[in-house]
């Protein structure tokens, strides 16, 4: 079942709201390494459960392999594409880049790479509403924990450059609301495609949505040392996705 476009951008606002909200806590109280590992192995359990339990089987049903291949392939090809670009302005950058927040500089590299992550992460929601009103509520969720942590990160690095509290808050709040404006243009784009040409967009989403998961929630939080307690967060994100997509 499809939600109305107003009901849908309002599920949008939610983790962006959530984003900004946790990037003001942030000013005030940098979060510990250990709660942010937390928040990332949980967020990448519920993202993956979204992924496992929703948008895959939507894929299979549609029976469209050519346009599952092509979306996929081109869902990573994407995200590498993306995680190169910012790898080569850090080497562009040299060794400035490592050492400008300790330095005070401003910094913008941080900044332009989390703007593009919350870009995709608008983008996905849309995908997400387009495979239909449950998919989308549930993914919803997953970005919403997601951004806490994204959030928390991003003000606290802010706050390392030197940057003043308020500013900090302009500059979360702000990054957040792109999360609203690329889930509303997904939404835009997405909201009436033919079967066909909405399996590969579904393929596309599971591709980037996996990438999120391994290649960044899980290595971020694999930052902190490893414990049951955190590996446990992660299952336990699955398991609430898993029973909430018994009864959503």
């Amino acid at each position: 079942m499809h939600l109305p476009p107003l009901h849908t951008l309002l599920y949008a606002l939610v983790p962006a709201i959530v984003m900004a909200a946790s990037g003001a806590i942030a000013t005030l109280r940098t979060p510990s390494p250990w709660l942010r590992a937390a928040i990332l192995h949980f967020a990448a359990g519920v993202v993956f459960a979204v992924v496992t339990v929703e948008i895959v089987p939507d894929v299979m049903r549609a029976h469209r392999a050519g346009e599952t291949i092509v979306g996929f392939v081109i869902g990573v090809a994407a995200m590498l594409g993306i995680r190169a670009l910012g790898r080569k302005e850090e080497r562009e950058e040299g060794p400035e880049a490592t050492s400008s927040l300790a330095a005070g500089r401003f910094p913008s590299g941080m900044v332009a790479g989390v703007a593009v992550d919350i870009v995709v992460d608008g983008l996905m929601l849309g995908i997400g509403f387009a495979a239909g009103g449950k998919a989308g509520r549930l993914l919803a969720l997953a970005l919403t924990i997601e951004l806490i942590s994204l959030g928390l990160a991003t003000s606290t690095s802010l706050g390392k450059a030197g940057v003043a509290p308020a500013r900090r808050v302009a500059l979360t709040s702000g990054i957040a609301m792109l999360f609203t404006l690329s889930a509303a243009l997904g939404l835009t784009l997405l909201g009436h495609l033919p079967p066909h040409v909405l399996a590969g967009v579904l393929s596309f989403g599971t591709a980037a949505l996996l990438f999120l998961v391994t290649e960044e929630l899980l290595v971020e939080a694999h930052e902190e040392p490893e414990t049951p307690l955190l590996t446990a967060t992660f299952f336990a994100g699955f398991l609430l996705i898993l029973i909430l997509g018994m009864y959503a």
